[in-house]
């Protein structure tokens, strides 16, 4: 029987579930909600790097993304940022949808499944 690990355990929910070499991610999303969907991007993937990078893994090995935008507006300034971050050769299979989100100065929100 394989073994599940849980990280950043909190009353609703664990920032990390490792099970079977895959490791998931809690919805991620900013924490400075004043800033445009680009900076909200690019501090969400700067979580994500952090996040990945405390179990052993990190963006190269991402298998799955879903990306939860407010507003599919910011679809463009979201694309700059991930464009940026997400390693050429290593683009993981990725969802982008248009939703309402817990904050509404949340402009987006990404889960993310990986391998370990």
């Amino acid at each position: 029987m394989s073994s599940i690990q849980r990280y950043h355990v909190g009353p609703r929910l664990s920032e990390i579930v490792v099970h079977n070499n895959t490791v998931y991610l809690a919805g991620q999303i900013a924490e400075n909600l004043e800033a445009d969907a680009k900076s909200q991007t690019v501090e969400i993937l700067g979580f994500i790097d952090k996040l990945l990078g405390e179990i052993g893994s990190d963006k190269q090995k991402i298998l799955s993304v879903t990306i939860y935008l407010a507003d599919m507006a910011d679809y463009d300034a979201m694309n700059i940022a991930w464009s940026e971050w997400v390693p050429a050769g290593h683009t993981p299979c990725r969802a982008t949808v248009e939703a309402r989100l817990a904050d509404p100065r949340y402009k987006v929100e990404m889960s993310v499944i990986a391998a370990l």
